[in-house]
């Protein structure tokens, strides 16, 4: 039963969709604000908003079962539209420095879906809810306070003539992704901004379309070539819904693939992998190349702020922005707004939701660091830990090409529902000690 006025979400992309949905039995208004108009209906064509879009992207696990538990049906609904499903283990091939680790299964259904198509589907859901009201078109100028506490947002719609308008409100969440003001905000309100940590990859991505023939990834609907130290570039291939196939490529420290149709393949030729070389040859192009730029990770530390501002929280990439490559970033947003939604009945507070939010932002942000740091290239601390949690993730990958014991293993702690340090177990050491010096 709502208790509270209304919650403001700021930011229409799929964290502040789900944000919403979290809210919406814990208040009796929410309203959505959006910079952008937002689109109706589910659709596979890239929103305004969302640059990246276009570019191939992944639902974990972790990320399925949060939106599930937010929008139920979910899973089924976007099968029967036509995305590909299967294992997460069984229907996707992984390359570890040029060599693909075997399949296994591990009982969890992963989808094939593009970026626009999920978000649409979300923001169909979303906008179905009763208590919703929407203000698109319209910019964030700030927030407004009352002795240090947060009362809600001022906008000003893009429309001729519109001022600057107040949306009060009991919570504002701030769901603006990456380009956050609410470090510039916390100073404005006598507050400090959190520590940032930053670490920078200048990550190069480019992106077509083909018409593959059927089945042409042999019974898988991903293959994904990971980056390694002696060949730093990957690439993702995926069947989407309506049969389209997305290959995205891409390398790091400004290393980027050409645009043009030929360098594009020649670039994904060097990924070692037969699909991004005979298969994407025979494949027919249907669109133009998408580039896309990332600098570096990001994750603001609210958590270890010893004061925040009440009437106020952050979700999503406004919290911590990862390498896309590694494809956490929905699902992690998915998993903090589960959390909202658990919280959210008993009246959240800031400091406990970057608490609960913590943990969940640890795994994926370890695994993207550490990987990361393996590349010589890229400046950072290299602890101890890194170092060897690196060797023996090399070793366990050379073992897995023989044993789907280990892929299995691997897999779950890449969809976020296994602790890195589940690989560590005495039975699957053994098997990357004994396997992984055979393999070498």
């Amino acid at each position: 039963m709502a208790t509270k006025d209304r919650a403001v979400v700021l930011g229409g992309s799929v964290a502040g969709l789900l944000a919403v949905r979290a809210l919406a039995s814990s208040y009796r208004e929410v309203v959505l604000v959006e910079r952008d108009p937002l689109p109706v209906g589910t659709s596979t064509t890239p929103r305004t908003g969302v640059p990246h879009g276009r570019h191939a992207h992944g639902l974990l696990v972790g990320g399925l079962r949060a939106i599930e538990t937010l929008l139920p049906g979910a899973t089924a609904d976007l099968a029967e539209a036509g995305v590909p499903a299967g294992d997460m283990c069984g229907a996707i091939r992984l390359y570890a420095d040029g060599h693909p680790l075997r399949q296994g299964t591990i009982g969890e259904l992963g989808l094939a879906v593009s970026r626009p198509f999920l978000e649409s589907y979300v923001r169909t859901r979303v906008l179905d809810t009763a208590n919703l009201k929407v203000i698109d078109g319209c910019d964030v100028a700030g927030l407004d306070s009352v002795d240090g506490a947060v009362t809600g947002a001022r906008i000003h719609r893009r429309s001729v003539g519109a001022g600057e308008e107040t949306v009060a409100a009991d919570l504002v969440v701030d769901a603006t992704g990456r380009g956050s003001r609410t470090p510039r905000w916390l100073g404005e309100l006598g507050y400090a901004s959190p520590v940032e940590e930053r670490l920078e990859v200048n990550l190069s991505y480019t992106t077509r379309k083909f018409k593959m023939a059927p089945d042409g990834l042999g019974g898988n609907h991903t293959v994904i070539v990971a980056p390694s130290v002696t060949n730093p570039r990957g690439g993702v291939l995926q069947v989407v819904e309506q049969g389209r196939a997305v290959a995205t490529v891409f390398g790091i420290l400004g290393d980027a693939a050409p645009g043009d149709l030929d360098g594009f393949l020649a670039f994904a030729k060097t990924l070692r992998a037969p699909e991004f070389d005979g298969i994407l040859r025979a494949a027919e192009p249907i669109d133009e190349p998408a580039t896309f730029r990332f600098p570096a990770s990001v994750r603001r530390r609210y958590e270890r702020l010893d004061r925040f501002p009440a009437g106020l929280l952050v979700i999503g990439d406004a919290i911590c922005s990862f390498n896309p490559q590694y494809a956490q970033g929905m699902s992690v947003s998915a998993m903090e707004a589960a959390t909202l939604l658990r919280m959210a009945p008993d009246g959240v507070t800031a400091p406990a939701f970057f608490r609960a939010v913590a943990p969940i932002i640890d795994v994926p942000w370890q695994i993207v660091t550490g990987s990361d740091l393996a590349h010589p290239g890229v400046q950072g601390e290299r602890t101890g830990a890194i170092r060897f949690v690196n060797a023996y993730l090399r070793r366990l990958q050379a073992a897995a090409r023989r044993d789907a014991t280990l892929t299995e293993a691997f897999a779950r702690v890449l969809n976020l529902i296994a602790a890195p340090r589940s690989l560590m177990r005495p039975d699957l050491a053994v098997r990357v000690l004994v396997r992984g010096r055979a393999a070498r």
